[in-house]
């Protein structure tokens, strides 16, 4: 009971960030994925690298346990679904985060966003058999593989160099490009923006 209660405070948190940051908006998003408004994108780059900081040197110090890390398998669907997420994040405005946020604020577009979400889920799970038979859900790659070995993990890295290392100079790298990063790349950051409702 208290690890669910937990998840709800977190997520409640996470929530109210999101919101906070303009990652609720899908004017904000649409600003970001077109280079006009860099923003959210600066920010998410600075949690991406501020977290892969703190997590890989908390592993070096055995302050995290990486049995905790859970490696995804590689395989042709996740690409393909990932095209797919990337069309519909640009399309609609909204990330399964982000929708789920945007309604809670109150945004009726996000309602539709989270009901193509779910109907979109169906169907797979519905054509599960067909994709599983196809092959495209097989592992590529090598399946459980990491970019660089991390001690005590059960899974083979790409590259001999510690994946601990690794972790933290792509994070560091992360938080200068969210330092570096212009307010907009293309045309103006400051457009008006228009309802989404």
């Amino acid at each position: 009971m208290t690890s669910i209660l937990l998840a709800i405070v977190i997520g409640a948190a996470f929530g109210a960030v999101l919101d906070r940051i303009g990652a609720t908006n899908p004017n904000w998003i649409g600003g970001m994925l077109t280079l006009r408004r860099l923003h959210l994108m600066k920010t998410i780059l600075l949690a991406i690298g501020v977290g892969s900081i703190l997590m890989f040197s908390g592993q070096m110090l055995g302050l995290v346990d990486v049995g905790h890390m859970s490696v995804k398998a590689a395989y042709v669907g996740v690409f393909i679904g990932g095209l797919m997420l990337g069309a519909g994040w640009a399309a609609s405005g909204y990330c399964p985060g982000t929708g789920v946020a945007a309604a809670a604020t109150g945004r009726k577009d996000a309602l539709f966003f989270i009901a193509g979400g779910l109907l979109g889920a169906a169907a797979y799970m519905a054509t599960y058999p067909a994709w599983k038979a196809s092959g495209l859900l097989d592992d590529v790659a090598g399946g459980k593989v990491t970019l660089g070995t991390v001690p005590g993990s059960s899974y083979d890295g790409l590259m001999s160099m510690s994946g601990d290392v690794l972790g933290i100079v792509l994070g560091a790298v992360f938080v200068l490009v969210a330092f570096a990063l212009p307010d907009s790349l293309v045309g103006e950051g400051d457009a008006v923006e228009v309802p989404a409702e």
